[in-house]
């Protein structure tokens, strides 16, 4: 009977150095999942950031491009204006030239 009760008590000491193994590697398992979470958090966090980013991009470009094809229109009125006042001017200068020329043959 002194056997049995030696071998029950060894075998509740190997359980509970088992149980301890197993609650270690539990523990650590656990850290280490809690960790994966924390950096997956950080990496949705990122991508969020990321993705509000580029939005932001894109609404700074659409605006861009409009206030370009604003300038590109004004732009083009200034020339089209430019080219109409140049050629006014010419026409002034032939009629001045043409009235001076015949204001010296008389």
């Amino acid at each position: 009977m002194n056997d049995r009760v030696s071998n029950s008590s060894a075998m509740t000491e190997s359980s509970a150095v088992e149980i301890e193994i197993a609650t270690r590697r539990l523990m650590a398992a656990l850290d280490s999942l809690e960790s994966a979470v924390e950096r997956r958090r950080d990496a949705d966090r990122d991508e969020n950031e990321l993705a509000a980013r580029i939005q932001a991009l894109g609404a700074d470009r659409s605006r861009l491009a409009d206030e370009l094809d604003g300038a590109l229109v004004k732009a083009r009125k200034l020339e089209r204006t430019n080219r109409e006042i140049s050629d006014r001017l010419d026409s002034a200068i032939v009629t001045i030239r043409s009235v001076l020329d015949t204001g010296e043959d008389g």
